[in-house]
């Protein structure tokens, strides 16, 4: 089982992603090009409307296509959105006054309740620390830790 990162920012023509769609939430048919992919492969994605943002799949089952040569069509299963969302928020380190903005994926169908808690999880893969409504960068919150 391998990796395989067919993520926007690396644009290697002759490894490339043609589409990813949703068939259900969690169910995923991507098509690309290139990377011997296989059943049980990991492929990292960018999400679509995204900058940064991207989701891992995981192939379920693989045909490698004929015509064009190297290109292939996955079945893939990942993250469950029914409507995604991607959102733009900003924050600052309550104690050195760093700024971070960031993008956050969450499911839309979930409302405005669902969007404080994933924007918190995003914030934590970034390294930062949220405590008590306050915010730590990577910096301070290692200067805080004993």
């Amino acid at each position: 089982m391998a990796e395989h990162d067919f993520r926007y920012n690396l644009l290697n023509p002759a490894h490339t992603l043609n589409e990813c769609r949703a068939l259900s939430p969690g169910l995923y048919q991507v098509t690309g090009t290139g990377g011997s992919i296989q059943s049980g492969d990991t492929l990292l994605v960018t999400l679509k409307g995204s900058r940064d943002l991207s989701m891992r799949l995981t192939v379920d089952k693989v045909r490698h296509l004929i015509n064009p040569p190297g290109q292939w069509l996955a079945v893939a299963k990942g993250p469950a959105f029914k409507e995604l969302a991607i959102h733009n928020w900003k924050v600052d380190c309550d104690a050195c006054g760093a700024h971070l903005d960031f993008e956050f994926a969450v499911d839309g169908g979930l409302g405005k309740a669902a969007q404080a808690p994933a924007a918190e999880a995003r914030i934590a893969e970034l390294g930062w620390r949220s405590q008590a409504g306050k915010h730590y960068c990577p910096n301070c919150r290692q200067e805080d830790t004993p």
